[in-house]
C-alpha cells in the first residue's frame, strides 16, 4: 500500500524549516525525520537521500514560482507594480521555499544556483515587457530590496515590518520613470 502523499509533504515541510532556520549542513536526513515525526526509514521512503530532497524543494519553489508568475503577467497594474506591492516578507509558501533554497545557495549548490538565474530571468523578462529592460533590472533590484529588508528585519515566522511607505515611495519612482 502506498504512502500518503501528505507524509512525504510532511517530510519535505520539514527540510525546508530546518534550511531556514539551522542551514543546509544540519538539516540532515536524522533531523528531517525528527521535525517531521516519521522514521529514518519512513523518510528514505520518500527520498532516498538528501539530493532527492533538494529536488522537491527545487520543483516546489518553480511551481510556485510558475503562479507567481502567470499572476504577475496577468496583474491589471502592470508587472512592475506587482513585483514591487508583493516583495514584502509575508512568510507565504514562496517565501518559504525561496528562503529555504537560498540556504543551498549559500553553498553553492550548483542546481539551486541554476534555478535561481531562471527565476530572475522569468522575472526580468516580463518587468521589461513593461518598463523596458534598463528599468526592469532596477525595479527587480527594488523588489529583492524591500524582500530582503523585510526579511531581516522579522524573519520567518515573525510579523513583517510595516513598510507601506517604503513600497509608495518606490511606486511613484517607477511611474516618474514610466512618464
Amino acid at each position: 500500500m502506498a504512502r500518503k502523499p501528505v507524509a512525504r509533504e510532511a517530510v519535505l515541510d520539514a527540510f525546508e524549516s530546518l534550511l531556514i532556520e539551522v542551514g543546509e549542513r544540519a538539516a540532515t536526513l536524522d533531523a528531517v525525520a525528527r521535525r517531521a515525526g516519521v522514521s529514518k526509514g519512513g523518510l528514505l521512503y520518500h527520498f532516498p537521500n538528501k539530493e532527492a530532497m533538494i529536488s522537491a524543494l527545487l520543483e516546489r519553489m518553480d511551481r510556485l514560482v510558475a503562479e507567481d508568475v502567470e499572476i504577475m503577467a496577468n496583474a491589471p497594474e502592470g508587472a512592475a507594480v506587482h513585483f514591487i506591492k508583493s516583495s514584502l516578507w509575508a512568510d507565504t509558501p514562496l517565501d518559504r521555499v525561496f528562503v529555504a533554497a537560498t540556504r543551498l545557495a549559500e553553498v553553492a549548490h550548483e542546481e539551486t544556483l541554476h534555478r535561481f538565474a531562471a527565476v530572475q530571468g522569468a522575472w526580468l523578462g516580463l518587468l521589461a515587457g513593461d518598463v523596458g529592460p534598463a528599468m526592469a533590472k532596477a525595479v527587480l533590484y527594488m523588489g529583492d530590496g524591500l524582500y530582503f529588508n523585510a526579511m531581516l528585519a522579522s524573519g520567518p515566522g515573525a510579523s513583517p515590518p510595516e513598510m507601506s511607505g517604503d513600497v509608495d515611495s518606490l511606486l511613484a519612482a517607477v511611474e516618474r520613470l514610466r512618464g
